[in-house]
């Protein structure tokens, strides 16, 4: 099971926090290339946060920049909606992902198979909350169908996954550089 000091875990809610804010901050011009970072940021709040009161706190964060993009920043209100509410269990899905992974988590590379598995669930729950929930209870669309939400499916999860396999790159290799030099500073005090 992964254990993190709080100090540590703060540490980590803040760098998650300035993520969100440099893929998610409609109104930054020189981060508007960035993919949105929010998927990944949730799943790994879920593996490296121990209390669930982070989750609360992203959640209100996320919100809270959406608002402003919409409100202040000029940004297109398209996607607000009742359906808006679906990415309360969307974002939850992927934190829970990420939670169930921190309990199988050991230092070893048999252990990717349980990341894969654990990231595999939460995107698929978090795609189907988040769009599922858009295209069948935003209004947005007159007619909706199992086919054509199908097809959106195929055509649109693939760049969400992309964007979150991005970022969950970066995060395992900072993990790993960051254990085995903790492991290495460890076994020479010994």
């Amino acid at each position: 099971m992964l254990t993190l000091s709080l100090r540590n875990q703060i540490i980590i809610g803040l760098l998650l926090v300035i993520m969100m804010i440099l893929t998610r901050g409609y109104n930054l011009v020189w981060t508007h290339n960035l993919a949105d970072a929010s998927w990944a940021v949730f799943f790994l709040a879920g593996i490296y946060l121990r209390s669930a009161w982070p989750l609360l706190g992203l959640f209100l964060f996320s919100w809270s920049l959406d608002y402003a993009a919409y409100t202040w920043g000029g940004v297109n209100d398209f996607c607000i909606t009742p359906a808006y509410l679906f990415l309360i269990p969307a974002y939850t899905s992927l934190w829970l992902a990420g939670r169930w992974y921190a309990k199988q988590y050991q230092f070893s590379w048999h252990n990717i198979t349980w990341l894969g598995v654990s990231m595999t669930t939460g995107l698929l729950a978090c795609e189907f909350f988040s769009s599922g929930g858009f295209y069948f209870f935003s209004g947005r669309f007159t007619e909706t169908s199992l086919n054509e939400y199908a097809a959106r499916f195929t055509q649109y999860f693939p760049s969400y996954v992309e964007s979150f396999m991005f970022y969950i790159a970066i995060a395992v290799v900072l993990h790993t550089l960051l254990t085995t030099i903790v492991q290495q500073t460890h076994i020479r005090h010994k």
